[in-house]
């Protein structure tokens, strides 16, 4: 009896419904197959707060899971750096060839009366890496037009939200 008990449960996480299935089915995503993109937002009025988004489509031969918050950092050289911390709850994603997922960022930007060299990091250039990846890469910071720009960042926390997959 045990062995017919312990079969159907471990034949329930294999079949179970979702993408958590997937993460026994396909190999953790690697920051060498995803293809990066960090988009800067425009700035409200008034507002020391900014967003942007961080782009991650899959251009691996094979569908590969996305488990966790992304590495998200801005440095300069050797010096003041910001990193990406993630608020909520994450659920694997299976992320099939050519699929995207996007993490929204929050930060705190040089607000009225201020300029940007009185924030503590500023740099056009973000580290980037997939979760569970040891591996990072540097990646371009651009705005909605597609125009490089700066991450002008007066505090040591980038606020990540939970990846989200596109569909489209």
């Amino acid at each position: 009896m045990a062995a017919l008990a312990f079969t159907v449960a471990a034949g329930l996480t294999v079949t179970g419904c979702g993408s958590g299935r997937m993460a026994a089915l396909h190999a953790n995503c690697r920051t060498k197959g995803l293809s990066w993109k960090v988009t800067v937002l425009k700035a409200a009025p008034h507002s020391a707060q900014r967003e942007a988004k961080l782009s991650v489509v899959n251009k691996g031969s094979q569908p590969c899971v996305f488990d966790g918050f992304p590495t998200f950092a801005v440095h300069v050289g050797k010096g003041p750096e910001s990193d990406g911390k993630g608020q909520g709850r994450t659920m694997p994603i299976d992320l099939r060839r050519g699929g995207m997922v996007t993490t929204h960022l929050r930060y705190k930007d040089h607000g009225p009366g201020m300029t940007p060299a009185d924030c503590l990091v500023s740099n056009d250039e973000a580290i980037v890496g997939a979760p569970r990846d040891r591996h990072q890469k540097l990646i371009k910071v651009r705005d909605e037009k597609g125009k490089k720009t700066r991450m002008n960042i007066c505090e040591q926390t980038i606020w990540m939200g939970p990846p989200i997959e596109q569909n489209g």
